[in-house]
């Protein structure tokens, strides 16, 4: 059920995206009295193979447009008359041009058609943004909440000097608020924290290629969490053996716990193994004898103890404040590039592909999640789709920058070169994403 919920939420999320992303090229190519033969969420054929397994799961001929639903779940498109893309090449346009087609059109047309889609995708993020800071707000743990009790330092963060129990008071010599901004400073170059450690103050720098290895979902550092059980999952060892919500877990054998995190490492020691736990309910403490599992769990959720203070806005407050979390998106994306060229991070951590993107979303549904997500893919595919690699906009539009500065036309056969030459590369890069993705989900 797990699996079926990330699957769901993606798909979900991507049918959104592609299928505005596609609007934005469709209404541009409407606005300018173009002809669109076919639109289309998903493919109808195997995708890169425009004649092979040709069947939609669902089509209607409105006009003259046919408006349908592929079988192949991956992206989408829009069939420009007139257009050298990934349905058609230069031999389906040796007729003379019509003035209902997209190649008849002047350049600063079919610059805008071919903008569309980033257009869209970008006005579509600053609106989820804008929404989910209006509905519900940005919940955050303070500097405050966090300092009472520190840090804990997973073994990476062990590495660098951080050490559990240790309250960051400064990131890059500067305060801050809410604790996001601590994990954010890692996508930085030259961070440096200051700690507060027995009273003592210390300055730990952060590694420029420490982001390589946080990329690989490996744990840094978290806010120590006092916790009390929550949900208890069916049939799972903590059900079996009577641990409740609400519960308060002091003792694993004779070991004390005062945390989650510590709470966690301790369980690791007991897989496959029973278990003495020591729980306060009512006042009273009750021995359990829980058997912990080969996952080293015992099946509950926790219930975070740690107070989170919450910032609500207005209406016109979230636009200003989601429109500029929305934007701010585009040049870390740029960061990241270039921190991959710097060698501080690999292509392979720096990229997620569907197995990712699934994980992203999570085992169950959260709305709050689902949009803030969706809101980062959104102005994260806009970012893509504006790479100068041909077979993607970017590409194209590079293309129609040269005519309109050359007022030299391509040749239709150059364009269905560039349109092959993109579609192999992103081809490979897709199968790159999709091998280094399952083998991220299997092994590590």
């Amino acid at each position: 059920m797990a699996v079926l919920t990330m699957i769901g939420q993606l798909l979900l999320a991507l049918t959104i995206l592609v299928g505005l992303h596609e609007f934005g090229h469709f209404i541009f190519a409407r606005i300018f009295g173009i002809r669109v033969n076919k639109f289309y969420i998903f493919f109808d054929f195997l995708f890169p193979l425009p004649n092979v397994l040709n069947f939609a799961l669902w089509k209607k001929k409105v006009g003259d447009t046919e408006y349908g639903l592929g079988w192949f779940p991956l992206g989408g498109y829009v069939d420009i008359a007139g257009m050298i893309d990934e349905t058609k090449d230069a031999s389906q346009l040796s007729s003379e041009p019509q003035p209902d087609e997209f190649r008849s059109k002047p350049a600063w047309q079919r610059l805008f058609v071919m903008l569309g889609g980033i257009i869209v995708n970008i006005i579509l993020g600053i609106l989820i943004f804008w929404g989910v800071k209006f509905v519900w707000g940005d919940e955050y743990y303070s500097k405050a909440e966090v300092n009472k009790a520190g840090i804990y330092a997973y073994p990476l963060a062990q590495e660098i000097g951080l050490k559990s129990g240790d309250k960051i008071m400064k990131v890059n010599g500067a305060d801050y608020a809410d604790f996001g901004e601590v994990r954010a400073a890692l996508m930085q170059e030259n961070t440096e924290f200051t700690v507060e450690r027995a009273g003592e103050i210390k300055q730990i720098p952060v590694p420029n290629n420490l982001i390589d290895k946080v990329a690989t979902k490996v744990p840094f550092i978290e806010p120590i969490m006092p916790f009390k059980v929550g949900e208890v999952t069916k049939d799972s060892p903590a059900e079996k053996a009577g641990l409740k919500e609400g519960d308060k877990i002091v003792k694993i054998d004779s070991t004390p716990v005062s945390y989650f995190q510590q709470f966690q490492t301790e369980l690791e020691k007991y897989k496959n193994k029973k278990i003495e736990l020591v729980v306060e309910r009512g006042g009273q403490q009750v021995k359990l004898y829980p058997v912990v599992s080969g996952e080293s769990k015992l099946g509950f959720r926790a219930n975070s103890q740690l107070v989170a203070s919450t910032q609500k806005y207005n209406f016109g407050e979230a636009f200003g404040v989601g429109a500029t979390e929305a934007l701010s998106v585009i040049p870390n994306q740029i960061k990241g590039f270039g921190r991959i060229f710097k060698g501080h991070i690999s292509a392979g951590n720096a990229v997620s592909g569907p197995v990712g993107l699934a994980q992203w979303f999570g085992s169950y549904w959260d709305w709050e999640r689902f949009w803030g997500l969706t809101g980062l893919l959104s102005m994260g595919l806009a970012f893509m789709n504006a790479l100068p690699i041909p077979a993607l906009d970017g590409g194209h539009v590079v293309v129609l920058l040269y005519e309109m500065i050359t007022r030299r036309k391509p040749s239709e056969k150059f364009m269905e070169r560039t349109q092959q030459v993109g579609t192999f590369i992103l081809l490979t890069l897709m199968v790159l994403v999709l091998f280094n993705d399952t083998f991220k989900a299997l092994f590590r």
